[in-house]
């Protein structure tokens, strides 16, 4: 009976060393999660809302590249549609629809791009050049909300599915579910090819 006492005495000892200290592990992530979320989101709404005015600045130049300009519109109201709630962070389709709506207005952004190369006197308006920038500024700021995002997702998830986390949050927090991640696009991961 005293050894049982000792062994109970150990055990319990062992939990709170072990489990006591991350007991709070999940939700504290969980809204970690959540903020890198809401940032990203925030950088792509900064970026939706330049698209007009970058738009309007190519239209008076190349009126003609109508294709271009329809599809990097319909891109920006299809991003308009979507944003990023936890909801979504836990559903692996809807996270992929918000991803690929994502990806397409950057293709499209790439293609208008490409276009303005053809024009010297847009590539020179001030106005155009100042909205290049802070495109090109946002762009880099969703490149790394997407990879504070991807890192915060990685620890929540490693809490979700690693001792003593994974037995905390079955116990205290069963609706704790696996977050989604973004993934690279066939774009993305092609090797661009350099001919002269």
């Amino acid at each position: 009976m005293k050894i049982a006492g000792i062994i109970g005495g150990i055990l319990l000892l062992i939990i709170a060393l072990v489990i006591l200290p991350r007991i709070n592990n999940v939700p504290k992530l969980d809204e970690n999660v959540n903020m890198y979320a809401s940032q990203l989101d925030n950088q792509y709404k900064r970026r939706s809302d330049l698209i007009p005015n970058l738009v309007a600045t190519v239209k008076g130049y190349a009126s003609h590249e109508k294709d271009v300009l329809t599809q990097v519109t319909e891109a920006r109201a299809k991003v308009g549609q979507m944003t990023l709630t936890p909801e979504v962070l836990s559903n692996p389709e809807a996270f992929k629809a918000y991803q690929n709506a994502q990806d397409n207005l950057s293709s499209a952004l790439s293609r208008l791009m490409m276009v303005t190369e053809n024009y010297p006197e847009l590539k020179a308006n001030e106005n155009f050049l100042n909205l290049q920038a802070q495109l090109e500024g946002t762009e880099n700021r969703i490149a790394v909300a997407r990879k504070d995002y991807i890192e915060a997702v990685k620890e929540y998830n490693l809490e979700l599915r690693t001792v003593p986390g994974k037995w905390v949050a079955a116990l205290l927090y069963p609706e704790a579910k696996i977050k989604q991640n973004f993934t690279a696009t066939t774009t993305e991961t092609t090797t661009p090819k350099v001919a002269f």
